[in-house]
């Protein structure tokens, strides 16, 4: 089983990209590629460019990066109660290509901040729109107050209680 995972954020310190490979390496018997948006950077998304320079190669490279993976697992970085930039360019960009940017595959959603809410916002939104973009959301998981819960030098979280909440959804997406 192959499974490609992210963190939606392009910050070079993400925790939300931590964690997504955090979660991703509970997977038993799994070979985990871990994305990094940075890669796919891409100028600000509108119609006019689009039209322009027609649709760009690091879209069109993500949507094969989703097509390779049997199971997506994705942390998203909550920024003022909605997705990242970054994330969002991404998505506006894949999306003209195929609605379907997930392509139909088994995901797991997650996100984490350093408040006690962990990204709660975005992942109702997420878990509410994109399902519509391809998405079989098969669990969601937020980890609250990053800091005090996750260890970064063991990189796994360090709260005992959290973390086996996270270890369960995914044995029941299994």
């Amino acid at each position: 089983m192959k499974i490609v995972a992210f963190g939606g954020s392009n910050s070079q310190h993400s925790i939300n990209k931590h964690f997504a490979t955090y979660a991703a390496s509970l997977f038993e018997n799994a070979e985990v590629e871990v994305l990094d948006l940075n890669d796919f950077a891409m100028p600000l998304f509108s119609v006019d460019l689009e039209k322009e320079i027609g649709q760009h190669e690091l879209a069109k490279a993500f949507l094969k990066k989703i097509e390779s993976a049997d199971v997506l697992v994705v942390s998203l970085a909550e920024n003022n109660g909605n997705y990242s930039a970054a994330f969002k360019n991404l998505f506006d960009w894949c999306s003209r290509i195929t609605k379907e940017v997930f392509q139909q595959k088994p995901m797991l959603l997650l996100a984490t901040s350093p408040g006690p809410r962990g990204g709660a916002s975005v992942l109702e939104i997420a878990n509410n729109a994109l399902p519509r973009y391809g998405a079989q959301i098969k669990g969601t998981y937020s980890l609250p107050t990053f800091n005090a819960n996750f260890d970064l030098v063991q990189n796994k979280i360090s709260n005992t209680e959290l973390d086996k909440e996270l270890k369960d959804i995914i044995k029941a997406c299994l």
